[in-house]
Order: structure tokens, then sequence, then C-alpha cells
């Protein structure tokens, strides 16, 4: 896995100006049984990161939702919505992770709220400890609501534990109808999957939503398919029931 998405040449992470950046530890090939070792102590320790981070969340009643998805799929902008319809009733933090750039911080910033950047460099996911390490910079007990916005990408994200409370996947029309069938893992762990951009169903003639729907129950997932647009207020008000039921003890969420 190591010499595929780079997971095993990030060991540690440098704190900056909001900003969470690797440091690179290069090494030579594995074999292939020394890879598997590698690979399973790093989720063994990644998973003990993850506990942790679940008990700071469980501890000051936060809910936090890892948002994953293909790039391009419109994570930001329904952010950027969510944040438009819930600021006023919820206190919300987002974590952003991309290889480069602190773009979609900047644009949730924008919007009135905190948000940490974690730059991977070659890692093609966030893990449990980028996470910890961005947690340190938020202030927990002032949060209702935390954000983990991954690193788009259908594969590896789906195997890193982060903490979270929920995992919420993102389908868009451009993509196709049968991504579920072709990165199984990702959608068979997603406790919400919302069809984003759904504005574009009747411009795009080759997406399905039925058939979507179908592939995600092959994997004897029962999680709920959900239209969103960002661009549409309206499409919303599904989605943020959602979250109104994973946060009983915040003000009211739906208007």
């Amino acid at each position: 896995m190591c010499k595929t998405c780079g997971c095993a040449t990030l060991a540690s992470y440098t704190v900056h100006s909001g900003a969470i950046s690797p440091v690179t530890h290069h090494h030579g090939d594995h074999e292939q049984r020394q890879t598997i070792e590698v690979m399973e102590d790093l989720l063994a320790n990644n998973d003990r990161v993850a506990a942790h981070n679940r008990e700071h969340f469980n501890h000051h009643g936060v809910l936090a939702i890892n948002l994953m998805s293909a790039p391009g799929s419109g994570k930001t902008s329904l952010l950027e919505a969510t944040i438009d319809a819930l600021k006023d009733r919820c206190r919300i933090a987002v974590i952003e992770g991309d290889l480069e750039t602190e773009n979609d911080a900047v644009r949730i910033r924008a919007k009135g709220v905190p948000a940490v950047q974690i730059t991977t460099g070659q890692a093609c996911h966030l893990d449990a400890d980028m996470v910890h390490r961005a947690l340190h910079q938020l202030d927990l007990s002032s949060l209702d609501l935390v954000f983990i916005e991954n690193v788009g990408n259908l594969v590896c994200p789906a195997s890193f534990d982060l903490g979270q409370t929920m995992n919420v996947v993102l389908l868009s029309p451009p993509e196709g109808d049968d991504k579920p069938a072709k990165y199984p893992v990702m959608f068979r762990k997603a406790d919400l999957v919302l069809l984003a951009k759904s504005d574009l169903l009747g411009l795009l003639d080759d997406f399905d939503v039925d058939s979507a729907e179908s592939r995600i129950r092959g994997l004897a997932n029962p999680a709920p398919l959900l239209p969103v647009s960002a661009r549409r207020p309206e499409t919303l008000s599904a989605w943020l029931a959602w979250l109104a039921a994973l946060m009983p003890g915040t003000r009211q969420v739906v208007a």
C-alpha cells in the first residue's frame, strides 16, 4: 500500500499558522511480507489514536462528520451551504484535508467559522493522528459540530478511522451511478450517502438514481440516499434534519 499511495512515507507533521504540513521520511523498498506488517502496525496505531479522538468528541458532546468523496464532487460547496443554514443555530468548525493549498479552509473561514487546514503532501487520505493534531487547534467545549473534509479519493480514506461519529459519502451525477459498485469499501462504510449536485440530474441523462441506490443496497448497506444541491438551499432540508437527529442537545437545526 505504501508504494501505491505513499501512506507509509508520512510519519510526522508540523503545525504552523493554523495549518498542518507533513515532514516526509523516505525509505527503500519493502518485501511484500514487510509491507503487510508495516500496514498492520500503521492501521493498529491509527485505530488507537482514533479511539482517543472519539473520546474527545464524546466528552464534549461534539458530533464529528467525516465527509468523503471523489475530487470535485462538491464537498466544500456543500459545507458552505450547510454552514449558511446552521451557523446561527449550531456551533461549527471544519477540519480540511488536501494534498496542498489552504484554498478550502479559506473558503470556510470566510463563512465565519474556524477551519484548520491539513496539507498531507503525498498522502491521499487523512489519518487519526493528523486529525488529533488539528483538534489541538479547536476548542471542542465551544462546538456542537465538526466536519472533517477528507482528501478527495474513493479508496484510501475508507480504511482509516478518524474517530468520527458518522461517515458521509458524496456521489455526484458527473461521476456515474456505478461508483458504489466500483468502490464498495467506501460506500459500504457510509452512514449516509448524499447525491450532490442533484440540480444536474435534469441535464445528465446517463445517471440513474435508482441504479445508484440499488448498488448501495447490493452492498448490504441501508444508509439513506439523499439528493442535495449547494445551489438550491431548499434541497438541504433532509440533510439538515439528519444532522439535527444526531444533535438532540443543540438548538433546533431545521427552520
